[in-house]
């Protein structure tokens, strides 16, 4: 959608502060540490030369950018970044560090997934756990209280439906972006009853695991050869630096009661089975623990009974005796979207509309047999945790790939208009706080072709 340059940019700034953190590997955060010049000063904050090379390389190691002079909207966004931390500083604007601690969490979860086990990450960067969250805490702190501080520019900007209106009509016709095919679709779930025998059955497996490891067989093994935690068997079973809100609540019930070196009797957590704990270390309030997760297993003739409970929800539905949404209300095992009709909702757009690559691959070859308003037979899945059931899916709209429609597309169209008109009042923002703001740029940087006027204002200290 067409909008002026510097609004665009300044888009792409607001984005990549939010996503600097997800791009960003350990490593780059430790690069950062090596005081190689200070290329820049916002009020009492500095830039370092390697602040920008080291984000500049992790661009090129993604194939995102090789052109040198994404150097210079790299130095613009950190600039812009310290302005954010100073008027931070000036409004009391703060983040606890039970908020950073979080964040740090999430992104070593993602460093793991993405590179196989904690283990892995440790061996790749030769630290600990603990060291690279270290490390990553003034990084980390930073970010989030330039992000609160951002918030609070745009926390007041509303767009109304007459803005909207008139940002459509100002696009010319053959400007309008091109919209892939979307769906919209709903889902009754149901998963089959685990028996009695199943679930002793497992205790039972995890009872004579607990006696082998006290009887001096080593945890890990038992681990990788008995687990059935995809995301930490291979790894033994380990996880290091655990803290309170990461693991469900009986999880943490029992494994931040556990002694040094104990061994918990078996128990249950509701969303995937039985466990054992053994506790490695412990950190005041921070664990490194080893478990071994057993999942009761459904039998045939249960999974077979949970078609068949959707098979007649269906006829239900078919012969007009409950609607879809009511159904979904009284049968469907999915929390998440039995009390919106079995609606799903989008993640990525935080709306029910999906576009056909974001599906799972089950979900789009149901909803592309069926016309709208249709109901799917009874379709088996399984999770990526391994847990199967079978679901019904009613398609409830469809788009054709076509150019952005004001009625049909509204939802994008607004999130665009918003977008612009914080970008101005980010504008609008910077260029004020320019005027009351000591800022400093090297000579280095002065062939830059800066957005805002950084260099401008570097001569001047007003404080």
């Amino acid at each position: 959608m067409p909008s002026k340059k510097k609004n665009l940019k300044l888009i792409r700034m607001k984005i990549r502060i939010a996503a600097l953190l997800m791009i960003l590997s350990p490593a780059a955060w430790a690069q950062a540490e090596l005081v190689d010049g200070v290329v820049a000063v916002v009020g009492k904050n500095i830039v370092l030369k390697s602040n920008i090379d080291s984000q500049f390389k992790n661009l090129k190691a993604q194939g995102l950018s090789e052109n040198e002079s994404e150097k210079c909207r790299i130095f613009e966004e950190i600039l812009f970044e310290k302005l954010l931390l100073h008027q931070a500083e000036i409004d009391s604007i703060e983040v606890s560090d039970e908020e950073v601690d979080l964040a740090i969490d999430r992104r070593i979860d993602v460093f793991v997934q993405q590179i196989g086990s904690r283990q892995k990450l440790e061996q790749y960067y030769k630290k600990s756990i603990v060291e690279i969250k270290e490390e990553m805490q003034p990084f980390i702190h930073d970010q989030m209280v330039a992000q609160k501080m951002l918030r609070e520019v745009t926390k007041d900007i509303e767009i109304t439906p007459s803005e909207v209106r008139e940002f459509y009509n100002s696009i010319p016709e053959d400007s309008l972006p091109l919209i892939n095919s979307q769906i919209e679709y709903a889902q009754i779930i149901k998963y089959p009853e685990i028996s009695a025998e199943a679930r002793q059955d497992a205790i039972d497996r995890l009872n004579e695991l607990r006696e082998r490891i006290e009887d001096g067989s080593s945890f890990s093994t038992m681990a990788v050869l008995y687990s059935e935690d995809p995301g930490s068997a291979k790894n033994g079973g380990e996880y290091l630096g655990i803290k309170r809100g990461q693991f469900v609540k009986e999880f943490e019930a029992v494994a931040f009661n556990l002694k040094v070196g104990e061994v918990s009797e078996p128990f249950k957590t509701e969303e995937y089975g039985y466990h054992i704990v053994q506790l490695q270390k412990r950190r005041g309030e921070e664990l490194d623990l080893r478990h071994i997760l057993i999942k009761p297993k459904v039998s045939q003739e249960n999974l077979e009974k949970a078609q068949s409970v959707l098979d007649s929800v269906r006829n239900l539905i078919l012969n007009k005796e409950m609607s879809f949404e009511e159904a979904a209300e009284k049968f469907s095992d999915d929390e998440n979207s039995k009390l919106n009709g079995g609606l799903v909702m989008n993640p990525q757009s935080a709306d029910t509309r999906w576009e056909t690559g974001q599906l799972d691959k089950s979900i789009f070859y149901a909803v592309e047999k069926l016309e709208i308003g249709r109901i799917s037979e009874p379709q088996f899945f399984r999770r990526p945790d391994n847990k199967e059931g079978f679901r019904l899916i009613k398609l409830i709209n469809k788009t054709e790939p076509h150019r952005a429609d004001l009625k049909t597309d509204y939802q994008i169209i607004q999130n665009v208009a918003r977008q612009e008109k914080e970008s101005k009042a980010i504008q609008k923002w910077i260029d004020e706080k320019l005027k009351t703001t000591y800022v400093r740029v090297n000579n280095e940087y002065f062939n830059c072709n800066f957005e805002r006027n950084w260099i401008k204002r570097s001569s001047q200290y007003v404080e």
